[in-house]
């Protein structure tokens, strides 16, 4: 079975402020850096940091070549990535000294993705193999379709939302990740177990893994639901939390570990990863999560 990401690859720029700013107000930022960055690329160095082999399509502009070499050092296959004549998306991102963050995205090359260029890539797929999609690229919904015919496993995490999201087809779906807000958005639920119903009567093959903050995590499906507590740390940068659970329970799961082992291997994970600052450089090794596996108390 193969890992295929078709994602995003941007460039962070990463303030560190007092406090998230407010319409309005202006405010010093204590420090900037530039990190690589991006849903995909996060997801993907997750994948290989969590001892998977896995192959990222997508695109970047010219000035993205520190992007690639991120993934490659990594370990993740680039031979898919195509570079387009555009700048390469990159997102502004506000971090308070609390740890929370604010993000926006400039999509530059991430929005260049072609039809074609979509079948050139799905080509080298095949049934079961594994796709794992975010919503920081365009053509979403043609993806999902040519991967649906070829019965590729689709994995998709609804983020950023927008409301093109519901007019994909959740049935071509085998499995959604998606935190609070999203859920709350696709189904109109305030209550996370009243979102999980949702999908469960609408929806009724669909895996849902929901993320929970400081609350931590559930996986529900038509036989059972897991909820895995969050674990104790002092939360620096919350920025790559998400990608990195994903990018862990998704490997987890491609080993044939159960729904319980892989939501508490994604839990230290994205414990270790919020601890400290950057995205994609502050995803853990395997290594380095299963020795604190045991070490970490829940919240």
């Amino acid at each position: 079975m193969k890992i295929l990401n078709f994602g995003s690859c941007n460039i962070d720029f990463v303030y560190n402020l007092d406090h998230i700013v407010a319409i309005g107000e202006t405010e010093t930022s204590n420090s900037m850096q530039v990190f690589p960055g991006g849903k995909g690329l996060n997801q993907s160095v997750a994948l290989a940091k969590a001892g998977m082999e896995v192959y990222h399509a997508g695109c970047i502009g010219t000035d993205g070549e520190m992007l690639t070499d991120v993934l490659e050092s990594n370990g993740v296959d680039i031979s898919n990535i195509k570079k387009v004549d555009e700048k390469t998306g990159h997102a502004v991102i506000q971090v308070s000294r609390n740890g929370d963050n604010s993000i926006f995205l400039y999509s530059g090359s991430n929005a260049k993705i072609t039809e074609e260029f979509v079948d050139e890539v799905l080509d080298k797929f095949q049934k079961g193999d594994m796709l794992l999609l975010q919503n920081e690229i365009n053509k979403i919904d043609y993806i999902i379709e040519k991967a649906y015919k070829k019965g590729m496993c689709i994995i998709f995490n609804p983020s950023p939302y927008n409301d093109e999201i519901k007019n994909l087809d959740f049935n071509m779906l085998s499995y959604i990740i998606l935190n609070e807000v999203e859920m709350s958005e696709l189904t109109q639920c305030d209550n996370p177990k009243d979102g999980l119903k949702y999908f469960s009567k609408n929806y009724p093959k669909l895996k849902i893994v929901l993320t929970l903050g400081s609350e931590g995590s559930m996986y529900s499906d038509t036989e059972k639901v897991v909820f895995q507590p969050s674990f104790k740390v002092n939360a620096i940068d919350t920025t790559a939390a998400g990608d990195t659970f994903t990018g862990y329970f998704f490997a987890q799961t491609a080993m044939g570990n159960s729904i319980e082992k892989s939501l508490k291997i994604a839990s230290v994970a994205s414990a270790i990863a919020v601890s400290r600052k950057g995205a994609s450089v502050s995803i853990p090794m395997l290594n380095e999560v299963l020795a604190a596996e045991n070490s970490f108390q829940s919240s």
